[in-house]
Order: structure tokens, then sequence, then C-alpha cells
């Protein structure tokens, strides 16, 4: 869509200086001529930019650039905000350890959250994703079989939502997400690398397609010290 390419592109510029951090980005009417779009198209860009943390819009002076979002190892990841591990680290070197695939028949909670029948075959994997080689977080997924056809070992060890958005010509559309401090497991500790007494943060995520859909139910269980949570207080909210 329009407004994701734009956001990629201011994004960019941000991320590589073209815009002053201590100067409010070019206004909406600007931007709407710049690009040659509607000003709602502007409006969804710079939403994703400031559901990410990169910006902050306050009314009546411009949107502006939240200087730290570019100086932290960690993951960011917006509290409205349904990406795929991928493009959340989309300038890292992301890598998949393939721990279980399988197709199973989901439990009665599996088969509530992503509203199916438990005669609904899903996909079950889990695998640690790395970034630059070092274990950031494991994740355990259920899919929809017949939803999501086609997944296997060499997608899961890319970019699934990749995956769906060119291959089946699928669109993430949003998510209802839990966030929780967990201690560590057993296999926490071994995949991850952590020590007895220290915390995962978990987040256990139901993600819809843009026709509301539920396609995954999923848990990521991430090391504390490569993950945090951007919140975004808009004109005072």
């Amino acid at each position: 869509m329009k407004y994701q390419v734009i956001s990629e592109e201011i994004r960019h510029r941000i991320e590589s200086g073209f815009y002053p951090l201590d100067q409010p980005l070019p206004d909406e009417h600007s931007l709407v001529e710049e690009f040659s779009c509607s000003r709602m198209t502007i409006k969804r860009a710079l939403d994703v930019l400031a559901s990410e943390g990169i910006v902050f819009r306050k009314r009546g002076h411009g949107t502006f650039i939240v200087q730290s979002s570019f100086q932290s190892d960690y993951i960011h990841v917006g509290t409205n905000e349904t990406l795929g591990f991928t493009s959340l680290m989309k300038d890292k070197h992301v890598t998949s350890k393939l721990i279980l695939f399988d197709m199973i028949a989901p439990t009665p909670e599996v088969a509530s959250y992503l509203a199916i029948s438990e005669d609904t075959p899903v996909y079950h994997h889990i695998r640690v994703r790395c970034v630059d080689d070092s274990p950031h977080v494991i994740e355990e997924t259920y899919m929809p079989t017949p939803l999501i056809p086609g997944i296997t070992p060499a997608v899961l060890k890319a970019s699934v939502y990749a995956y769906m958005e060119k291959e089946l010509g699928l669109k993430v559309g949003g998510s209802r997400r839990r966030i929780r401090a967990e201690q560590a497991t057993a296999r926490d500790r071994k995949e991850l690398g952590l020590a007895e007494n220290e915390p995962v943060l978990v987040i256990e995520q139901v993600a819809y397609l843009n026709t509301g859909i539920a396609f995954e139910y999923s848990f990521a269980r991430h090391r504390f010290d490569k993950f945090e949570i951007t919140t975004v207080n808009i004109n005072g909210k």
C-alpha cells in the first residue's frame, strides 16, 4: 500500500540524517505534494511511524522525530503495531533455527483463539529468531492450514509474513496482545543463553488479516535485555 511505501521512505530519511533531529518533519501539505497522494495517505504513513515510537505528533506544532528511537539495540514494538520479526529488525541480519514443525489438531483453547473448529488442522511450529547470530526470541505459533497453505521449513527459516503477502496475497490487519514477564524455562535458558533466575518477556498474540479473520495464535518469549515496548502519548492523552 502507498502509505507503507511512504512510511518506509520517511523512516529511511530519518535514519540517514536527511531530516534534522531538532526540526519538525515537513508539514502534511508539503508531503502530500511531494508524494502525490491524499492527505489521508500521509496521515496513515505518519501514524505508522508514531506507533513505532519513531515520531510523535503535536497538534498545532507538527511531527517531530523521537531522537532516542535510533540509539538502542533493543527490539522496539509499538503497542498498536503488528509486524513480523523480520520487519521489526529490517536493518539487521535475521536468521531462524527451527525447533519443531508439525501439523496437528488444535486444542480447544487454540481453536477458540483462532475461531476454528477442533477438526481444522493447524501448523504448530517453534523457532528461535536470531539477530546478527545472537538469539533474541523463541516463537511458538499456531496457524490454520486451510487459511495459510504451503508453510514449509524453508518458509519458516525466512519470513512467514513476507510469504503470506508476496505468495498468498494476504494482508495483515491487526492483533490483540497480552504482555507479561515470566521466569525463564529450561528451553529459554538453553536457546536464549539466559541464567537460572533471569526473566523473559512474553507476548501472547492473536493476529488478524485485514478481513478480520484470525490467522495466528502465538507466544514470543523475548530475552529481557533485547526487547522493549514503545508507547506514544499523543496530545497529552
